[in-house]
């Protein structure tokens, strides 16, 4: 049994919506996958909704969004964190051939939110959480240890800011983009040593779904379905605390690719010929393409230097302007799925890669510096 995804949409992520609350958000992406899709709100068997109480600022948000979702007499499931993880088990319940037809769907209103208050909550109540550590300082602290573990300078993680901003002027949903350079990342204001304003990704309001659908449901409805097959998907968790992991390097990612390239039967990274990665901050996208294989540990600056992830590269790596150009969070992942989606049917607009895109990865996280990975390969053929 195999499933694809066969409807996809996300709405334009901004630093403010206030023309919508969050059960608009959701019910525009909703309706928009579904007629991506051909399908009605009666074709869905269920309904897997992300959300983060955190986040939203009230308990079981996933609750708030049920009727905006089309979630009524329907077996509903909720998962808090990232969007990959939802897709994924989403994807596990239409293997598991209980169901034919799965909505996945993901929102986060950022500009609602204390992003230091959210993610200071992550750590330790007792020993770590009264120092004040939030997301910007856990990472501004792996960035560091990654970039003296490996000799890689702040104007190596500038290049991805360069990169990534730039792709993202060809992108119309994204939040920030811009044309600069180098030396514009490095002027930029010092937020957490090494981590400068360009490093770190901005905060977004935003919703996504997608729709998957079981290989037999496909065969028995004959409409132009555009599928995009999910071959392959893993996850893996590193260890909670800081202190128990190195920090340097990615071996939950390391992991979740190895099983997701294993599933897919992908024997190469030669063979990926896109990928939509999760570079909530400049130095992550360097550390990620390390884990997932794409070149050797503590080369990562160097594979960026030799032009492999530009658009016209051979392995193109976010060029939809990634999670550096808008990070909403919870729905970041899911639309990285999107993103390797419209690559590979062809749709990506402005930003369409050059070269054709058979194989993509989309890859979501959870929790500080990475420490859960999720990594789907996608591909044009079953």
């Amino acid at each position: 049994m195999s499933a694809a995804i066969v409807g996809v949409a996300y709405n334009r992520q901004e630093r403010r919506n206030i023309r919508q609350n969050i059960a608009e958000m959701v019910y525009e992406v909703t309706t928009q996958a579904l007629a991506d899709a051909g399908l009605e709100i009666r074709d869905i068997d269920n309904v897997v909704t992300v959300s983060n109480d955190f986040w939203d600022g009230r308990t079981i948000s996933s609750m708030a969004v049920q009727d905006a979702c089309g979630s009524y007499e329907k077996n509903i499931s909720t998962v808090e964190g990232d969007g990959t993880f939802g897709a994924f088990y989403g994807l596990s319940r239409i293997l598991s051939g209980e169901y034919q037809t799965t909505l996945v769907v993901a929102h986060s209103k950022g500009s609602e939110s204390d992003m230091s208050l959210v993610t200071n909550g992550m750590f330790d109540q007792f020993y770590v959480r009264p120092l004040g550590v939030d997301n910007l300082i856990s990472a501004a602290l792996q960035a560091r240890i990654y970039m003296d573990t490996f000799g890689v300078s702040e104007e190596d993680l500038a290049l991805v800011s360069v990169k990534n901003h730039g792709n993202a002027l060809k992108n119309p949903k994204a939040q920030i983009a811009k044309s600069i350079t180098v030396k514009d990342v490095m002027a930029s204001r010092k937020l957490a040593d090494p981590l400068k304003l360009y490093d770190v990704s901005p905060i977004s309001d935003g919703a996504a779904a997608i729709i998957l659908a079981s290989e037999d449901f496909m065969r028995r409805n004959p409409q132009k379905f555009r599928p995009v097959f999910i071959r392959g998907a893993a996850f893996c968790a590193d260890a909670y605390d800081l202190g128990l992991r190195d920090l340097a390097r990615a071996p939950a990612l390391k992991k979740a690719a190895e099983r997701a390239f294993q599933m897919a039967n992908i024997r190469s990274v030669e063979e990926i010929d896109l990928a939509e990665l999760y570079d909530a901050f400049t130095y992550m996208e360097l550390m990620w393409y390390e884990g997932l294989g794409f070149c050797p540990e503590g080369k990562g600056a160097e594979f960026l230097k030799s032009g492999a992830t530009q658009i016209d590269g051979k392995l193109p790596v976010n060029a939809s302007g990634g999670v550096l150009s808008a990070h909403t969070v919870v729905a970041a992942g899911l639309i990285r799925i999107i993103e390797a989606c419209l690559q590979i049917r062809g749709e990506a607009g402005e930003h369409q890669v050059k070269k054709e895109v058979r194989n993509a990865i989309a890859h979501g996280i959870n929790g500080p510096c990475g420490q859960s990975h999720c990594v789907f390969v996608l591909s044009k053929e079953a």
